[in-house]
């Protein structure tokens, strides 16, 4: 039987990992010939998850059209977050709660996407569909992917569905959802032995929005001053990303998990759709955005919008 490839987008979150080991876990235990990969490093809050619950990381690769012919497609949808070779191989199936963009088939496929706030939450489901007993260490994997998504639930992402998720996922795994979510969160905000080219690239994502063509990174912070610290050179090497992807706007979020606000630091010739965006003014290219924690549903969406004014 041939091998399918599952994986997420590039520079993995947590989600990206978890769902794509817990996926391709469903995928095997039902008959099929899948293994999960990963198209980039693994975070430091991944990292944590994959120690407490005894888990590999999925390993690299680069290009996947070498290894198979067809792959799934979990935590994502659009091409360039995904595989550079993705054109070269067939998609069977997605499975992502994102919005849709950039994205075509050749041939028909399964296609899952739910406005829920994580992959994993879908993936319990589907466990349940089959009929198939999720794993004490996959449960924890799946649990992580939904606290890291959700930020432990406050999150406007977040639905009753990922809480009823994480709650059945975390009696399976023996864990206090609470107490672990806080710890494995504190791990991925530790950023002390990050470069600044790894903070500005470790959950960094391309989007199309109209005609303009922006990257949006974001990090998880105890204190956002730790981060911003290091500002004159994150905005050197923000600026260098800008002319090498001949970018319109880098945004760079930076995310208080204790206040549950950003910081922003904006980068390029559209930055004024950041003021525009957000309301707020520039201030040697940073803005407090109060309340905003979630990339995919307080930040794209307004951001999308401003750009097709």
């Amino acid at each position: 039987m041939e091998k399918v490839l599952v994986f997420g987008h590039k520079n993995p979150d947590t989600d990206t990992i978890c769902s794509a080991i817990a996926y391709a876990e469903l995928k095997n235990k039902i008959g099929q010939n899948a293994e999960p990969i990963r198209l980039g490093e693994v975070s430091g809050e991944t990292q944590f998850a994959l120690d407490y619950f005894k888990k590999d990381a999925p390993r690299l690769v680069e290009k996947v059209a070498s290894e198979a012919s067809s792959v799934i497609l979990v935590d994502h949808n659009e091409r360039q977050q995904s595989a550079d070779d993705i054109t070269e191989v067939r998609v069977l199936e997605v499975i992502d709660h994102h919005r849709i963009a950039n994205f075509e088939t050749s041939d028909p496929l399964y296609y899952r996407a739910e406005p829920v706030g994580c992959t994993a939450t879908i993936l319990n489901k589907m466990y349940k569909e089959n009929g198939v007993q999720i794993e004490k260490e996959t449960a924890g994997l799946m649990l992580s992917a939904i606290i890291s998504d959700s930020l432990l639930f406050k999150s406007p992402t977040c639905t009753q569905e990922d809480i009823d998720a994480a709650k059945e996922l975390a009696e399976i795994a023996g864990v206090d959802a609470q107490v672990y979510g806080l710890d494995m969160l504190k791990a991925g905000a530790d950023l002390s032995d990050k470069s600044v080219q790894q903070l500005i690239s470790l959950d960094a994502k391309e989007f199309q929005m109209g005609s303009s063509k922006v990257e949006i990174a974001q990090v998880n912070a105890v204190d956002t001053n730790d981060v911003l610290k290091h500002k004159a050179e994150i905005e050197a090497t923000l600026a260098k990303v800008v002319e090498d992807k001949q970018l319109d706007l880098f945004l760079f979020v930076i995310t208080d998990i204790l206040t549950n606000d950003s910081v922003a630091v904006a980068i390029g010739n559209e930055t004024a759709k950041v003021e525009q965006a957000f309301n707020v003014s520039l201030d040697n290219n940073e803005a407090v955005l109060k309340g905003v924690v979630s990339r995919k549903k307080q930040i794209v969406p307004v951001l999308t919008e401003a750009f097709a004014k």
